[in-house]
């Protein structure tokens, strides 16, 4: 079974999944964290990687056989087909604003006859080894299609976005969706809240799995899973590897202080 796939079984069997985000370029960051999450989430958006870092990435997801969803810059089709095409199986677009942005992210990413994916699938269909009918098929079953909800205008057109057809999944971005409601980083606001909500309540409701990002607050986390939120990207590396050495740094050096206070109060 493809990754993508038992990604969709569990959340369809209620479990809560929990990813973390890989922003730096080495693909060992992946391999390091996969057997620690349920799925990766590649940044691209905030930290651009070029083409064979992104294909890096998702070779050692695949090695370790972890969902790697890749978040895009943009819903531009060159950003769309390159992730594609390199193997991911699952995107996630964010700052859309329009229900006509979403269909043509859809469209971008099924091939016909559900969409018009162009057809180049190097990596997924095992370097032409696997393609044509039958690996169509199943690229249009599984890729896992995602947009973020995290601007005004989207939340808006909500209930038009939660109707195109093809759509798997939305993507609350609390910080950005807090600013959009005038309380940036305010993402306890009762407003903000009341949103997140609402957003969750209606995109269940439509039958469509919902997610959220965020950083690597584990208090805020189950709150949001307590809200509804069934797959979570919960900080990223860079924030896992400075609390780490925090926390150790901060342990070593109380441990350290009463000897170094004794041995100086003894050479007095």
């Amino acid at each position: 079974m493809h990754a993508i796939a038992q990604f969709r079984r569990r959340l369809s069997q209620g479990e809560v999944l929990i990813g973390a985000s890989v922003t730096f370029s080495d693909p060992l960051v992946t391999d390091a964290l996969a057997d620690s999450v349920d799925f990766l989430w590649i940044d691209n958006e905030h930290s651009p990687m070029a083409p064979e870092v992104l294909s890096g990435h998702l070779l050692a997801a695949r090695a370790r056989r972890k969902p790697a969803i890749v978040r895009v810059p943009s819903a531009a089709v060159p950003h769309l087909k390159g992730a594609l095409d390199s193997g991911a199986e699952a995107v996630v677009v964010p700052q859309v604003s329009t229900v006509d942005e979403v269909r043509q992210v859809v469209d971008t990413c099924r091939y016909d006859p559900l969409g018009h994916r162009g057809y180049g699938p190097r990596v997924p269909s095992n370097y032409g080894r696997d393609g044509g009918r039958d690996y169509v098929d199943r690229a249009n079953a599984n890729v896992f299609v995602a947009v973020q909800i995290e601007t005004q205008a989207a939340y808006l057109a909500l209930d038009e976005i939660l109707a195109v057809p093809g759509l798997d999944s939305l993507v609350i971005g609390p910080w950005d969706l807090s600013g959009a409601l005038g309380h940036l980083g305010e993402v306890e606001h009762p407003e903000v809240v009341r949103a997140i909500e609402d957003i969750i309540a209606r995109t269940r409701a439509a039958g469509l799995a919902i997610g959220a990002g965020m950083g690597a607050d584990p208090s805020y986390a189950c709150r949001m899973a307590e809200r509804g939120i069934q797959w979570l990207q919960v900080g990223n590396d860079f924030s896992y590897m400075i609390a780490h050495a925090d926390q150790v740094g901060s342990v070593v050096r109380q441990h350290l202080q009463p000897a170094r206070c004794g041995r100086e109060g003894g050479n007095a």
